[in-house]
């Protein structure tokens, strides 16, 4: 059964909420846009397998996916984790087109596509370091030990693989989604060792939840970008004009003349994705383009948001 469901990446929505408030002839538009297609076609991928998956057995597995968890020094995120009474599985999924070569001698992934050849990180050395992150992470939470493997999924089903012809071993590590339903079977049957205990089993699944730790990274950091250049103001979900104008409890639009009572949701949530987490009545004014200092009592109140302190140092939680 599915334990934790597919989240869409906190990147994903940064980046997109960044290419909505930055002007289009930024000069960090193109990288940005250019981030977020491969993101987006990383997080496809991902949700590519569910079909394949469906066709388990569901008392025999549960799946996690998009975990991030920590060792005692570092985090580390896995696409999918399959655990079953005799084996945790972790895969990597990824959503290359083209031929992929893969060159274990120089740790290489080499793909080419249209003619030209790109490289990329090697997946089974970060499988490797995985599984090892995995084994620290349950050896620190006093869990009882569990066999672990890891597979290399590519989920565009066109896409060519390669090796050495010598390096035989690699078939068996990388597969396209389509071999999943058969695959995993095979590698929980081909296991000697004795399956642990549900009880176990369910105590893995509630700390492997209970520790999944979403990433928050600044954004703006990232890409050099000051929050100053960010374009301000609520957004028009009809047309895209920003900034709309505030008029007795309603966002107007002045180039396609829809009223929207709730387009500062929609504008706060792109605050906190790419400022902060948490906001001020003058930060709110600041940001929504809004003069009274009443009409902006009103919206913070009208989210029902928790809030520490008082009067004009008062901050909320978004």
């Amino acid at each position: 059964m599915i334990v934790k469901t597919h989240e869409v990446p906190r990147i994903i929505l940064q980046l997109e909420a960044l290419v909505k408030r930055l002007p289009q002839n930024h000069p960090k538009i193109p990288q940005i846009i250019e981030d977020l297609n491969i993101r987006k076609a990383g997080f496809r991928g991902e949700l590519a397998i569910d079909y394949p998956l469906s066709f388990l057995n569901e008392k025999d597995y549960s799946i996690f996916h998009d975990l991030r968890l920590k060792t005692k020094k570092h985090y580390f995120q896995l696409d999918t984790l399959i655990l079953n009474p005799k084996v945790a599985i972790i895969l990597e999924v990824k959503n290359y087109s083209g031929t992929i070569h893969f060159e274990p001698g120089f740790k290489q992934l080499i793909q080419t596509k249209d003619g030209i050849e790109k490289g990329y990180p090697y997946p089974l050395t970060q499988l490797e370091r995985h599984e090892v992150q995995l084994k620290e992470w349950l050896q620190h939470q006093k869990l009882r030990e569990i066999n672990i493997i890891s597979l290399v999924v590519i989920s565009n089903s066109y896409t060519i693989i390669s090796t050495s012809p010598e390096e035989k071993s690699l078939y068996q590590k990388i597969i396209h989604k389509e071999e999943l339903p058969t695959k995993i079977p095979k590698l929980v049957n081909s296991q000697q060792n004795q399956p642990i205990e549900e009880k176990e089993l369910k105590k893995i699944s509630r700390l492997l939840l209970k520790q999944h730790t979403e990433r928050d990274s600044s954004i703006l950091e990232r890409y050099q970008i000051d929050q100053n250049e960010l374009i301000k103001g609520a957004i028009c979900k009809n047309c895209g004009t920003l900034p709309l104008i505030r008029i007795k409890a309603n966002w107007h639009c002045t180039t396609c003349n829809r009223k929207d009572k709730i387009a500062h949701l929609r504008a706060l949530d792109d605050y906190k994705l790419l400022i902060k987490p948490t906001i001020t009545n003058s930060e709110l004014r600041n940001f929504l383009g809004v003069n009274s200092i009443a009409t902006a009592n009103r919206i913070l109140q009208s989210m029902n948001l928790k809030y520490d302190g008082e009067k004009k140092g008062r901050v909320y939680y978004l």
